[in-house]
């Protein structure tokens, strides 16, 4: 359950929909509220502040129609900004850094904030009355909608900037060199049982890997995917509460074939469908490679910023030396810390889950092999 709610949360925090709807769904409310607290508040502000609109029915249609009119046209414009954007990524720095677009969120409080100041006007001006017997203006809520206007502009100013600044290469290779250092900083804290960095957890005897090799049973996965999240606190009160042993066949970043294992279970007498399930329900999938628990997602996008600059058709070295420069210090930070164990054992001792781990050689052929390849290619 908790992967599936990590996963969820990976998936609407990298969208354009979820946070403008929050506060599109916000200024709804307030527009409700404001219509009926208007006539209290209008009267205690203008006693005692003298801050309130007031014209008549007109005006206030009138005003609020453009305010309306303005900030529909101006999320259209902040739309196409944002696929231009996205466009000039995609083409010359990678598909793979789309994502990072997506999940920036002043990008995100810019759309939400041009939709609600549109939704929040469209309900104030439908209360408007122009009828003498029934003439009612809400003159705070009017005056509140006047300041949302005035805040979209300056708004309006900074996303300019953003887009601006955002879209230069050496910006957004210094944003995904910061998620792969907050990435090394969160995972390698992280631990299944007691296989923590700085705990010297020695491995099994040569007979129980033989063993187990011949006796587990493979646990096949259920769908194709990238694997995004692993529930490590699951799967370790899952192998103490079955008194079994739990090697993970994949980690965070592999691709997985349908029916093909997940994990390997002993002993192997001892799997039910009930374990296959719960096992199962530890593994999130999904149709692209997130960051959360997957350190090499980060080394690849920088990686492959580097490679495309050292194409012939961009030759471009000086992004790819800054890529490179990301890179060192990203390995700097994770050369200071102990790589985690890949045998996690309970609160009595005993070994319960054994996991793929990512060594420090492993990672630095990762960033550097096909730098280096394109780089001789490119001196060629």
């Amino acid at each position: 359950m908790r992967v599936q709610i990590f996963k969820a949360w990976d998936r609407i925090r990298s969208s354009f929909w979820f946070l403008p709807a929050v506060m599109a769904g916000g200024a709804m409310v307030l527009a409700f509220v404001t219509v009926a607290l208007d006539t209290q508040v209008t009267d205690w502000l203008t006693l005692n502040w003298g801050l309130s609109f007031t014209g008549g029915a007109e005006g206030a249609s009138s005003l609020l129609g453009a305010i309306a009119g303005s900030m529909i046209t101006i999320a259209g414009v902040v739309f196409s900004m944002t696929l231009v954007a996205l466009s000039l990524a995609s083409s010359q720095l990678g598909p793979g850094l789309i994502r990072n677009f997506m999940i920036d969120t002043p990008t995100q409080v810019v759309l939400g904030t041009f939709v609600a100041t549109f939704l929040y006007c469209l309900l104030v001006l439908r209360t408007i009355r122009r009828a003498e017997e029934i003439l009612f203006v809400p003159h705070f809520s009017v005056a509140l909608g006047v300041l949302f206007a005035v805040v979209s502009v300056g708004v309006l100013i900074y996303f300019i900037h953003h887009v601006s600044v955002s879209i230069q290469a050496n910006e957004i290779v210094a944003r995904v060199g910061k998620e792969l250092i907050e990435g090394i900083e969160r995972l390698f804290l992280e631990t299944i049982g007691r296989g923590a960095p700085r705990i010297p957890t020695g491995p099994p005897d040569a007979d129980f890997l033989d063993t187990f090799d011949r006796e587990a049973r493979p646990i096949s996965s259920a769908c194709d995917g990238y694997l995004q999240f692993i529930d490590g606190d699951a799967l370790m009160a899952l192998a103490m509460q079955e008194d079994v042993v739990i090697r993970l066949e994949r980690r965070p970043g592999h691709y997985v074939v349908a029916a093909r294992p997940l994990a390997l279970v002993w002993p192997g007498n001892r799997v039910t469908d009930q374990l296959m399930d719960r096992v199962n329900a530890a593994f999130a999938l999904g149709n692209q490679r997130t960051s959360g628990q997957d350190i090499e997602f980060a080394v690849n996008q920088l990686v492959e910023i580097a490679i495309r600059a050292l194409s012939l058709g961009v030759n471009d070295p000086y992004t790819a030396m800054t890529c490179v420069d990301h890179l060192g210090s990203a390995l700097c930070r994770l050369a200071q810390r102990d790589m985690p164990s890949p045998y996690r054992h309970d609160t009595r001792d005993q070994l319960r889950v054994i996991t793929p781990v990512f060594t420090f050689p492993d990672v630095t052929d990762v960033a550097f092999n096909q730098i280096r390849q394109y780089g001789r290619r490119a001196l060629l």
